[in-house]
């Protein structure tokens, strides 16, 4: 009886912290970050911190031939500098 008394005040404790703190995953102001990838004559470029619409400006104004936006993540260097 004492258990299931203290797993239900853990619940609840838990719950008033996951209330009181708001979404954990809400966005920063501007929108999220991430990795902004450029594909220009057969090349990959990166540029990292970019929410999505700066990632579609940049690439329009640099005449990418394709781009992707990556949602929270850093670039990546396709190799481990060896």
């Amino acid at each position: 009886m004492i258990a299931k008394v203290r797993i239900a005040a853990l619940g609840l404790a838990l719950l008033a912290g996951a209330v009181a703190d708001g979404p954990a995953a809400e966005a920063p102001p501007g929108g999220s970050r991430g990795a902004c990838y450029c594909r220009m004559a057969d090349t990959l470029q990166c540029t990292a911190n970019l929410t999505e619409p700066e990632c579609r400006h940049r690439c329009d104004e640099a005449l990418c031939d394709d781009w992707f936006w990556k949602d929270r993540l850093p670039c990546w260097n396709w190799g481990y500098g060896g």
